[in-house]
């Protein structure tokens, strides 16, 4: 998959022109896969056009209103390789600077759009909005796409029970634990990627070692508890129990994401640890003793065993 970063005035517009779809694909859920589907359909019947993504480089709100910018499902980097997963042949991650913030609507299609891929169809949902101050709409899109030459198809959100598919309701769902739920909705589980970092040894000193996560600032992490986890280490895919919290026995204060990978001696310190949330086995508790801590700990690891058994 190509991948096109920097200012799209020195991008090579594709000769034929691409079709494209525009987003912040936060989570790449099912939703934004329903919608890459009509791209690639609707690329197919315009005679196999190219066809790609637009994302960026930051939540729009972390330059807009930047104490108001949500936490991230995905990095740019996971958004790009879950793009190339899904079949794309290009994606174009644009830096949402002051810049780009300052751009009205039409200047948006001109510049990105027409001028820097030559698009010759945009695939958006129906709740799109672009340009400055969030003025332009999928309406105002098709008119800009008449003026420069290319159609604009908006897809409908993908419904559920509860609700339409969004990346706002994934976060809701994993900032409240039911990261069994987050998974539904994404079509795969919620995983979160970490540097494994020297801790304080409290795991070890109680028979259960660790490997603590420095997770990136700015990224979503689950509500504080206890989950069963699928631990990916150097493609190896192992059973684990994860903890997050300020471990309130020890009389902690600094939030940590802690993992015991069960039936796993090796040293992790350095290395990159994914992990992958199946379920939330209890919330965090304080206990009167190391020996309540230790006990629970034990029922937490055989628990996990069945529940990631059964997944």
């Amino acid at each position: 998959m190509k991948v096109l970063v920097g200012d799209p005035a020195v991008w090579t517009p594709q000769p034929g022109g691409v079709a494209v779809s525009v987003g912040v694909f936060d989570g790449v859920h099912l939703g934004h896969r329903q919608m890459l589907q009509a791209l690639v359909e609707d690329a197919a019947d315009l005679g196999d056009l190219p066809f790609g993504a637009i994302t960026f480089d930051r939540h729009p709100l972390a330059t807009i209103a930047p104490d108001k910018a949500p936490s991230l499902i995905t990095t740019p980097e996971e958004r790009l390789a879950l793009f190339e997963e899904a079949g794309l042949g290009f994606a174009a991650v644009l830096a949402f600077d002051e810049t780009m913030r300052s751009l009205p609507a039409e200047g948006f299609v001109e510049t990105v759009l027409a001028d820097g891929l030559g698009a010759r169809l945009v695939v958006v949902g129906e709740g799109f909005r672009f340009g400055l101050d969030a003025a332009g709409d999928v309406d105002e899109l098709r008119r800009l796409g008449d003026h420069f030459g290319f159609a604009v198809r908006g897809v409908e959100l993908l419904e559920t029970a509860t609700g339409p598919i969004s990346s706002t309701l994934i976060r809701r769902t994993v900032l409240e634990g039911d990261v069994e739920a987050a998974a539904g909705l994404m079509g795969r589980p919620f995983s979160r990627t970490g540097r494994v970092v020297a801790g304080d040894h409290r795991g070890s000193e109680i028979g259960f070692p660790t490997a603590n996560l420095e997770i990136r600032p700015g990224l979503l992490v689950p509500a504080r508890g206890v989950y069963a986890v699928v631990a990916i280490v150097d493609g190896d895919r192992l059973p684990a129990v994860v903890n997050i919290g300020i471990r309130p026995t020890f009389d902690g204060s600094r939030e940590v994401v802690e993992a015991h990978l069960l039936d796993y001696s090796g040293d992790l310190y350095g290395s990159d640890l994914t992990l992958e949330f199946v379920d939330r086995l209890r919330g965090e508790i304080r206990f009167d003793s190391i020996e309540g801590l230790v006990e629970q700990i034990g029922r937490d690891v055989e628990l996990a065993r069945k529940r990631l058994h059964q997944a």
